[in-house]
């Protein structure tokens, strides 16, 4: 099978974080509930993953990195947590069900506005309507690093720099970029950034993180054991336990500090370089195929995500007969972003999404643009 689903989940991962998790298994013991050997190992090993996760994204506070179950909870706790003193929410097109949803249930329960930012006629965000958006009072605004359906990477640090100077915190949604894009959080200045572990960072499933800025604050989602302050009534105002009620995934956790050490000794801008050449050859591929039209614009900084769909084809179909008849593994549908979709007029039949990622070959990309021309011709 020739796995070009990256965007949903890394399939293939490094050997060291396997060894990792079942190493924990059998060596760690409770986190922050202990005082025998096996629970200071996992202590230790968890404090280590924080520091990995801070320095991989260029943040300075790793007890401000508060793990989750992955962006979904993150962005959730996120979206709930920051204060609401205006009622008033700011979104874009690019944004994932991860944060629509939350925000329609604040709407709904809470009587927040949620103010949409547009697409512009390439596929990104419109920043003049965001500057438009901007100049009412927002309690915050949620960015999308990338489109998890064309692989476009906004301005964040404009962005942010623009809702900044309206007094408006951002919440960087991560999901598609850590791992993968080169980037500090404290270089393009973002109060929270939310990110999964299994995607790009190479982790295992069910992990994930929340980072959030000194002087934000933001109150938990969950609520309950924190193996500190266990006398106190309500959720203790100290870091990272304010965000970790519960037993935390250790075993997890070991495979993304695993996961961690190794995309520091490969480097993400080799891996960002290693895609970039991955997305030009099945850019180059594809030129030409009668009826294929890609989505989204592919100039500056993107991700290895091409969306597209044959003329003639359901998308479903087109990716039905990739994996039937070819061995490819691809994605179609809306991919949990119904507003881009809407945005680049495929809300009504999808898309289907090839996404790569560090262990793709030439050969995978290769064999599918060949399926594409064959299935074109056909």
């Amino acid at each position: 099978m020739i796995y070009l689903n990256c965007a949903a989940t890394s399939r293939q991962r490094p050997a060291c974080v396997g060894e990792a998790v079942m190493r924990a298994m059998g060596a760690c013991g409770s986190y922050g509930r202990g005082a025998g050997s096996a629970d200071l190992d996992a202590a230790r090993m968890v404090f280590s993953t924080r520091e990995k996760l801070a320095r991989i994204l260029g943040f300075s506070h790793p007890d401000r990195v508060c793990f989750t179950s992955g962006a979904t909870a993150a962005l959730n706790t996120a979206i709930r947590g920051l204060p609401r003193i205006h009622g008033r929410v700011i979104a874009t097109a690019w944004d994932h069900n991860a944060v629509l949803r939350p925000l329609a249930r604040l709407a709904d329960e809470r009587d927040v506005r949620v103010d949409l930012v547009p697409a512009d006629g390439g596929g990104g965000i419109d920043r003049e309507a965001l500057a438009s958006l901007l100049g009412e009072p927002a309690d915050f605004l949620v960015c999308t690093h990338a489109s998890n359906v064309t692989g476009m990477v906004c301005d964040a640090a404009g962005i942010i720099a623009l809702a900044h100077g309206k007094g408006v915190p951002v919440v960087l949604d991560a999901a598609q970029t850590a791992g993968c894009l080169p980037f500090s959080m404290e270089g393009l200045g973002a109060d929270v950034v939310c990110v999964t572990g299994h995607k790009a960072l190479m982790g295992p499933t069910g992990t994930g993180a929340i980072l959030v800025a000194p002087g934000i604050d933001l109150a938990p989602l969950v609520e309950g054991g924190t193996g500190v302050r266990s006398a106190e009534p309500r959720q203790p105002d100290v870091w990272p336990e304010r965000l970790e009620a519960g037993t935390l995934n250790i075993h997890g956790i070991a495979g993304l500090g695993a996961a961690l050490e190794w995309l520091a000794e490969m480097g993400v801008e080799r891996i960002h370089a290693r895609e970039q050449v991955l997305l030009e050859r099945f850019l180059a591929g594809t030129d030409g195929i009668e009826g294929l039209e890609r989505y989204g614009s592919f100039g500056g900084t993107h991700g290895a995500i091409v969306s597209l769909n044959l003329r003639g084809r359901d998308a479903y179909e087109l990716a039905d007969m990739l994996c039937e008849d070819y061995g490819i593994s691809t994605r179609a549908g809306l991919h949990c972003a119904p507003r881009m979709h809407g945005a680049l007029g495929t809300r009504s039949r999808g898309a289907v999404r090839f996404s790569f990622g560090w262990f793709t070959s030439e050969d995978d990309i290769d064999a599918s643009c060949a399926a594409l021309r064959e299935i074109a011709g056909l």
